[in-house]
């Protein structure tokens, strides 16, 4: 089966998963979702991810999600930009999350990053999603 929005649906097993406190999730493998979860990480949404590689050789990421208090750090992950309608924000005009305490991650020509990196590196991209 193809999917059309391969970022899309791991964000949508990210939350399926939160929702019934599941402690890990795996997604296929690629890169982008690997540097979309290296963002996660460094943020402190989510507590790592390993790649696995299956004896078909198929890829596929294993997220290890991250719980406070028995509640998920992610209160809320959307998608901005999809394939129908592409987002995209000059460095000035990046938006804050939640009054500051979300992230907005963006895909930048220096690469994947938060929105508050993106401000250090004076670049602006395609806002691909919504943390807070």
């Amino acid at each position: 089966m193809a999917i059309n929005d391969p970022l899309g649906d791991m964000l949508t097993r990210i939350r399926n998963a939160q929702m019934r406190r599941r402690p890990k999730v795996s997604s296929p493998a690629s890169n982008l979702r690997a540097r979309v979860l290296d963002v996660l990480a460094d943020e402190g949404y989510i507590r790592g991810y390993t790649q696995v590689e299956h004896k078909n050789g198929l890829k596929e990421l294993e997220i290890e999600l991250k719980y406070a208090n028995g509640q998920p750090a992610i209160r809320e992950i959307a998608r901005v930009s999809k394939p129908g309608r592409r987002v995209y924000s000059p460095v000035k005009d990046l938006e804050t999350v939640a009054n500051g305490l979300g992230v907005s991650i963006l895909s930048t020509p220096k690469g994947v990053m938060s929105d508050s990196r993106a401000r250090e590196e004076n670049v602006g991209g395609e806002v691909l999603c919504n943390v807070f």
